[in-house]
């Protein structure tokens, strides 16, 4: 099984990017799909979950109404739409896939690296 994460970059504060997490090797239908992020000296947060059929989000507070969290099942895909970035959202931001619960999960993707400018 591999998780493969893109869309990371350079941005100026109040710019927008898109993550995507393609999985191989098996499907995850059934699974929660979450991203996660680790920022320089801090321990990795969970920011956002989504469940199986899509039908149930999560986010943790600081992006709530700024991120969103999508997926597809055709596509075995996941996706963090991110706007309105601010500097303190700078991190490296990794996929992970087969969870039972927003927190927990089997797979992880190698991450990708977002900064954000001030």
């Amino acid at each position: 099984v591999q998780l493969q994460a893109s869309g990371g970059g350079l941005v100026q504060a109040g710019g927008s990017l898109r993550l995507s997490c393609a999985a191989s090797g098996r499907t995850f239908s059934r699974y929660y799909k979450g991203w996660f992020r680790q920022a320089p000296g801090k321990e990795r947060e969970f920011v956002a979950a989504i469940s199986g059929t899509g039908g149930i989000t999560y986010y943790t507070d600081s992006v709530k109404g700024r991120f969103t969290i999508s997926r597809d099942n055709a596509k075995n895909t996941v996706y963090l739409q991110m706007n309105s970035l601010k500097p303190e959202d700078t991190a490296v931001y990794y996929c992970a896939a087969g969870g039972k619960n927003k927190y927990e999960y089997d797979y992880w993707g190698q991450g990708t690296q977002v900064t954000v400018s001030s």
